[in-house]
């Protein structure tokens, strides 16, 4: 899980590693990685960092002192560290700034690869006794554990080759978010203390996202489980514990047994898309009263009428819409992407011969790249609509500001940004 974790690929995930790209390129391969709007498909933009004031073997006594305070032993800390150096391929990872954003019905393909669902219901028949256990347990249904675990590793095929200890002490010592990974690191010095699994094999992502579910050190200490009962939590051995502390994480994510994570709907001509925000939320016969419909011969379950739902266009508002309920959201606190969330939600059905879109994407006009992005947001602001920090990421500030330029224009006000309104800032500007 990347960051939520770190936007764990977040998995933890600052996601754009050109290792995990090239993986997820192929359909077999994690798609997580990629899963963060933003993430390149094609190339990086690298920043020069400044030199650190101190050397790693300075950083490394200072760090360890605080290991110790926080309850690390000695000897566990010195054994961790020992022949530890910087990672140059970590920090290479952790400053690349993705230009090209992989279109969402490109990233669905991967993630809802034929290979991927046939493999996914052959380990659902393998592992029927353990995931009805877990179910059981947690209230998690088979479908979209094994969903995540295809998404986060190829069912744990991959899971990343990088020393956690040594990836995250780099990122501490000379990365963009050193509080962070000094906590994440501490966190895995415990896990080792635990007796969870030994140093030279906790291996995971450059950004420290460990095992099958890919979980970052902390988000581990505080829900991996030992559900196969070996006395070790065994997240990159054992699918069960794998599985089972997904569920427990969901589960403490807000997941509700029993409902669907949410269903795809039809937009009258004459809708207000400015609705589609994720901050309002109203129940799905409101949604209903307004001229949203259900596909024909398209239902609602039982009591999903009356569950608060928000609109999701993940492509504008020329693109498919959905109905999504508390179960995306706890997908999302997994993975703070949307694309993710979709991923897994339609492959978790495709898994019982479901999760087809009947929309349209419109292929026809491509995500913006990273740094039309930020001219977008500088123009924007240029032009009286705050859009916050020109950064390439398209928050609540920025789809504010899209959808006021929008308003003005008499255009639908989706909040999604694309070239026709990039185009037209640019021309709006006053000659130099």
């Amino acid at each position: 899980m990347f960051f939520r974790r770190i936007s764990r690929r977040r998995s933890c995930r600052i996601i754009a590693a050109s290792s995990l790209l090239l993986l997820a390129a192929c359909s077999e391969t994690p798609t997580a990685a990629d899963a963060v709007p933003g993430t390149p498909a094609a190339a990086t933009v690298m920043n020069t960092p400044a030199e650190p004031a101190q050397s790693f073997e300075q950083w490394q006594a200072g760090f360890r002192t605080h290991a110790l305070a926080a309850g690390v032993r000695s000897d566990i800390f010195d054994q961790a560290f020992s022949g530890v150096t910087p990672d140059p391929a970590v920090i290479d990872a952790d400053r690349s700034q993705p230009e090209f954003t992989r279109p969402i019905w490109e990233y669905l393909d991967g993630a809802i690869s034929p290979v991927r669902v046939n493999k996914g219901q052959a380990l659902m028949a393998q592992y029927q006794s353990v995931l009805q256990q877990i179910e059981q347990r947690y209230g998690v249904d088979r479908q979209t554990l094994v969903a995540v675990w295809g998404m986060e590793s190829s069912f744990g095929r991959y899971q990343g080759d990088k020393s956690v200890i040594r990836s995250l002490a780099t990122l501490g010592y000379e990365g963009r978010r050193p509080d962070f990974a000094r906590e994440q690191l501490v966190a895995a010095l415990q896990i080792l203390q635990n007796g969870d699994i030994e140093p030279a094999r906790m291996l995971g992502s450059w950004a420290g996202a460990m095992g099958q579910t890919q979980f970052i050190p902390t988000t581990y200490n505080a829900h991996a489980v030992d559900f196969d009962g070996d006395g070790r939590r065994d997240i990159w051995n054992s699918a069960s514990d794998a599985l089972a502390s997904t569920a427990q994480y969901l589960q403490a994510s807000g997941w509700q047994p029993g409902q669907p994570w949410g269903v795809e709907v039809q937009l009258p001509a004459s809708f207000d898309y400015a609705q589609a925000d994720g901050s309002l939320r109203k129940a799905a016969t409101e949604w209903l009263a307004q001229g949203v419909r259900l596909p024909a011969g398209v239902t609602l379950p039982a009591g999903a009428a009356q569950l608060q739902a928000n609109l999701l266009l993940p492509a504008g508002y020329r693109g498919p819409a959905f109905l999504v309920f508390d179960n995306f959201r706890a997908i999302l606190k997994y993975n703070n992407s949307t694309a993710y969330a979709l991923g897994v939600s339609l492959l978790a059905q495709r898994f019982s011969g479901g999760g087809y879109i009947l929309g349209a994407w419109p292929k026809d006009d491509l995500p913006l790249s990273r740094s039309e992005r930020i001219e977008l947001q500088t123009l924007l602001s240029a032009a009286h609509y705050d859009a916050g920090a020109a950064d390439g990421i398209i928050g609540a500030n920025t789809r504010k500001a899209i959808r006021a330029a929008q308003q003005a224009r008499g255009w639908p006000a989706d909040g999604y940004p694309t070239h026709k309104l990039l185009e037209s800032l640019r021309q709006a500007q006053p000659a130099l």
